[in-house]
């Protein structure tokens, strides 16, 4: 089974004040963080490590991955 970077995005998400707001299209999802007032789109299928610091970069945590 392949495992993508999901897991590790969603804790260092909520590690950065960040929540689950909304389902997205697809599998996506919408998490907001209302101290910066910054909401980011998470696809639950992440693969890819650039993609994976693609969403730690929108949400200003820097690469992880």
């Amino acid at each position: 089974m392949v495992r993508g970077f999901y897991p590790q995005i969603v804790d260092a998400l909520k590690a950065a004040g960040y929540s689950f707001k909304r389902h997205g299209k697809g599998d996506h999802e919408i998490w907001h963080n209302p101290a910066t007032n910054k909401s980011v789109a998470v696809d639950r299928g992440s693969l890819s490590r650039h993609s994976a610091n693609g969403v730690m970069k929108q949400a200003g945590i820097g690469k992880r991955f």
